[in-house]
């Protein structure tokens, strides 16, 4: 038994919709900054992702590469949160995990999208 590529892109698809919803959410809703404009703070945490986007939803091998490197910085903002953070750690574990799923679902489709061919 086989996985399809498609299978990962699919789970690192909706990582990266919970990863962008988790952001919008956490920024301007659930707890927005007391010191920084939420303008720039969607500007920083959100545009990282919205880079590779294009290719990522069209499927291209390359961009989902790219799109599992930038999922790293998302879990290292996580953890430093998570462990700086005692009042809010449940926003920083959400993010840690669905960075972790972009990365391995993205890294996985990259990987078997290449012995397909």
């Amino acid at each position: 038994m086989t996985i399809k590529p498609v299978y990962c892109h699919t789970i690192a698809y909706f990582a990266y919709l919970g990863l962008f919803a988790l952001l919008m959410l956490w920024n301007t809703v659930l707890a927005p900054s007391s010191t920084f404009p939420v303008a720039l703070m969607l500007l920083v945490t959100i545009t990282p992702l919205l880079l590779p986007m294009r290719g990522f939803l069209n499927r291209q091998p390359r961009s989902c590469s790219w799109m599992a490197y930038v999922s790293l910085a998302y879990f290292v903002h996580g953890s430093v949160e998570a462990y700086a953070n005692d009042l809010q750690r449940l926003y920083p574990f959400i993010e840690l995990i669905l960075s972790l799923l972009l990365f391995f679902g993205a890294n996985f489709f990259v990987r078997l999208s290449r012995n397909k061919a």
